[in-house]
């Protein structure tokens, strides 16, 4: 769900760039040395999984996963997502560096949001009905980044306010898709590793 160059104004980029270092500096302050490697998975699944995107004028469709990397890391998601926003905008073009900070704002914004709201619930439910809070936020992260992408194209000009509501209606089945994948993979992490939703609330050292 990226943002091209040159598709907002320097306005919005730049309280995006300043609201999502914001983000970054406390995701960095809360990432302990034990959740790097999960922090890095959940970089590299969020890379791979947007590879695939579908342009819609000054945006794109694709899964994006910010729920999932939202309700396992938590503040974490901040870096975790820019790194690969950062790598798919130098290897493959996609989004940009200017508009850097306002998709890393839009994406793992509601990953944070997702964690925040749905996380208590998931930790505290049985796995399978953790697996089904899990892709309520899945879908709730995926809703609000495209409502997010959105308000940022309609505070840029009312002549994006059409292409601000296809992108929401285009995102419609990846929400879906994204709840469904997001509980099936927080019902394995459960059985498998459930530290990792305890331990997101320690903060760093």
């Amino acid at each position: 769900m990226h943002i091209v160059d040159g598709a907002l104004s320097n306005p919005v980029v730049i309280a995006g760039t300043v609201l999502a270092v914001g983000g970054m500096a406390m995701g960095l302050k809360k990432l302990t040395l034990e959740r790097i490697p999960a922090t890095g998975i959940l970089a590299a699944s969020f890379f791979v999984a947007s590879l695939i995107h579908v342009p819609i004028g000054p945006s794109s469709v694709h899964l994006i996963l910010n729920g999932l990397a939202g309700l396992i890391l938590g503040w974490a998601a901040f870096p975790a997502l820019f790194v690969g926003l950062l790598l798919q905008a130098v290897f493959f073009g996609f989004g940009g560096f200017t508009v850097l900070g306002v998709n890393t704002l839009n994406i793992a914004g509601p990953a944070v949001l997702a964690w925040l709201i749905f996380g208590p619930m998931v930790e505290r439910s049985s796995p399978r009905n953790g697996a089904i809070w899990a892709g309520i936020g899945g879908a709730f992260a995926t809703a609000t980044t495209t409502l997010g992408v959105a308000f940022s194209l309609m505070l840029t000009g009312d002549e994006f306010i059409p292409a601000a509501k296809l992108v929401f209606f285009a995102h419609i089945p990846i929400m879906v898709i994204e709840a469904l994948l997001t509980g099936a993979a927080v019902y394995l992490v459960r059985k498998v590793r459930p530290d990792l939703f305890t331990a997101v609330k320690e903060p760093a050292e």
